[in-house]
């Protein structure tokens, strides 16, 4: 599955291992000879959805050459406690001196990947799609996205540049929903969605007359999502928000509502446990 712009991500790595290693790895280059080749292993500590094994080998890549990753999984794998996920081999210096970075990568990545699968399994046997949002570690936000799709759910935009989301806020601003639309559709152009965030039935009808393609339920009660579901008749993408927990999510489902979007999945995923051991 892509990832996104290879010179992003690469630069994203770049990044994280200039602020690790700095000058250099003070430990490590008094310790191992830089001719010692060796082997480690990744061992999964937990049953985990694997994500980001590509950033992961690419870590070592960018170091430098002479470091191979063998795996016989791939993302989107469920691997059981215990499984050894990748043998290294190669520079023990290198293995030693990037080993941080490339877990911190693996271990929230898949940590994201991990609990979305756990959303979606809720959602069963309801057609709903349970999407991300943009509360995102700053920087890392196309791997935390892509995380989400391993683990099965989908994307909202990817920023507030490629699509439109009329909130309370903007409300606010502009005097009513309907003043927000008829300003939007002067100014952007035909082809992008509008879609409206709304807190009760009322604005939502409003919304639907205002034009919009899709239209945000934000913390309704399970009986409004139903009645929305009901007024809406299909006219408007409707999606669910504001709180969601693995706890409600499977009631949210059965409203009937097309999306349930769930920033927990990615501002509140912890990183799963996986340790890499020299052998």
């Amino acid at each position: 599955m892509n990832i996104g712009s290879s010179k992003l991500v690469d630069r994203i790595i770049e990044n994280a291992l200039d602020e690790d290693i700095g000058p250099g790895d003070i430990t490590t280059s008094a310790i191992v000879d830089p001719e010692l080749k060796g082997e480690a292993r990744l061992l999964a500590k937990e049953e985990l959805v694997l994500a980001g094994m590509e950033i992961f080998s690419r870590v070592f890549s960018i170091l430098g050459p002479g470091i191979t990753v063998e795996s016989q999984f791939h993302d989107g794998d469920m691997v059981r406690d215990g499984a050894w996920i990748a043998l290294l081999k190669g520079s023990m210096r290198g293995i030693l001196i990037g080993e941080r970075t490339a877990l911190n990568f693996l271990q929230h990545l898949s940590g994201i990947a991990t609990l979305t699968r756990r959303y979606v399994e809720k959602t069963y046997p309801a057609t709903v799609r349970v999407i991300d949002t943009r509360k995102t570690t700053p920087g890392l936000r196309i791997l935390e996205k892509y995380a989400v799709r391993i683990g099965g759910g989908a994307n909202h935009r990817f920023g507030l540049f490629d699509g439109i989301l009329i909130k309370d806020n903007h409300i606010a601003t502009a005097g009513s929903i309907s003043k927000a639309v008829e300003r939007l559709k002067t100014r952007v152009p035909h082809t992008l969605r509008i879609e409206i965030e709304v807190t009760d039935i009322e604005s939502l009808e409003e919304a639907i007359n205002a034009g919009a393609d899709a239209v945000l339920l934000d913390n309704m009660s399970l009986e409004e999502m139903s009645s929305a579901v009901s007024i809406a008749g299909g006219r408007v993408i409707l999606e669910a928000s504001g709180g969601v927990t693995l706890e409600s999510i499977g009631e949210i489902a059965k409203t009937g509502v097309d999306l349930i979007s769930v920033g927990a999945i990615t501002h509140s995923a912890r990183s799963v446990d996986i340790s890499l051991e020299v052998t």
